[in-house]
């Protein structure tokens, strides 16, 4: 039976977001690298706390906290859920947010309205987002108009994921001349371009191409946390998929190595950290690694499944947590903690 890509993509959607959730998904022999660096305690700051200040800007937008919701989800009734209430504590906390492929809404765009967030979100940094090996399967610019459009984006997420596609039944594997796709479009297209991987990394060398053909910003998506080898694997259809998802549970550049070697090349570049980040202590080291801002997308949809508390409850923690280490530190705001030399790196 040959079923309808928009359906297929839309059970797919739901299938991630039960299998996250639900099952044990996440790596296991790779870490984020972030546990190989600790920061110099300071027992006498000389700072009050209370005038420690975390905002930030990115992309043009102040954010009152280093901090992005990572695509998720969306597309699906449960995902409209999720993404509104999302949206909703970005609004609250001045923090960014992107969201799922939005693909699903390109195909159906009965669904369009689980991606319609800026009324909830008005003054948020909202970004949109497509698979960049779409542009392989009769995408271009209209359909990147279009998902930036149904958000009301402020800039637009390429992801790339060819290891998911691999394992992935029916995945979409034709990756030839995608840096081509890609720097054409950052020529063409209004708002800001991110590339970001879905949680393998992004080399220095990949970045340095990325950042020539045109993108404005880079997404590590670094390895060490959710493992979409074993997602893909969860929803196998036999064994050769299992087999794949198994085998290549662990692949990847470790976030932490990702930062840093990037940094090392393109010490300007607008750079998130996720992959693997997993409280707001992650999310300081990321950024004394000279991230940006710091990306997680686990931890908050485990609170959006819950409900509103639970998420200011999880926002609340975060900043408190990035507020503790400069303070711990004797930094008053984020460019004192990127500079003071407050992390080192654990000799082993």
């Amino acid at each position: 039976m040959n079923v309808p890509t928009s359906f297929s993509t839309q059970t797919r959607k739901a299938d991630h977001i039960r299998i996250c959730l639900e099952e044990d998904v996440q790596c296991q022999q790779i870490t984020n690298g972030l546990e190989r660096y600790r920061f110099i305690h300071c027992c006498l700051p000389e700072l009050d706390r209370n005038d420690i200040d975390i905002s930030t800007t990115f992309l043009g937008k102040t954010l009152l906290a280093p901090l992005l919701i990572s695509s998720m989800t969306g597309g699906t009734e449960q995902a409209g859920i999720i993404n509104r209430r999302l949206a909703e504590v970005a609004q609250h906390y001045k923090i960014a947010m992107g969201v799922g492929s939005q693909r699903v809404a390109v195909e159906k765009p009965s669904v369009a309205d689980t991606f319609a967030l800026r009324k909830y979100a008005p003054d948020v940094l909202l970004l949109a987002n497509l698979g960049a090996v779409q542009f392989n399967y009769k995408y271009g610019l209209d359909e990147c108009l279009r998902v930036v459009d149904i958000l009301e984006a402020d800039a637009l997420i390429l992801h790339l994921n060819p290891l998911q596609e691999c394992i992935q039944a029916r995945g979409d594997t034709n990756f030839r001349g995608l840096l081509d796709k890609i720097a054409e479009l950052c020529s063409k297209i209004p708002v800001p371009v991110i590339v970001k991987e879905v949680g393998n990394g992004i080399s220095a060398k990949m970045a340095e191409k990325l950042i020539a053909a045109g993108v404005t910003a880079i997404d590590v998506a670094g390895a060490g946390g959710t493992s979409w080898a074993k997602v893909e694997s969860e929803r196998a259809e036999n064994a050769l998929q299992r087999r794949l998802g198994e085998t290549f549970a662990d692949w990847g550049l470790p976030t932490a190595e990702c930062i840093t070697s990037i940094r090392a090349v393109a010490p300007k570049v607008p750079l998130i950290a996720s992959g693997g980040l997993r409280h707001g202590l992650d999310a300081a080291k990321a950024i004394a690694l000279k991230a940006d801002i710091a990306g997680l997308a686990m931890p908050f949809l485990q609170a959006a499944a819950v409900g509103e508390a639970a998420l200011c409850e999880l926002a609340d923690v975060l900043i408190a947590e990035i507020t503790t280490v400069l303070f711990c530190t004797g930094n008053a705001n984020l460019y004192e903690l990127q500079n003071s030399g407050s992390l080192q790196k654990i000799q082993t």
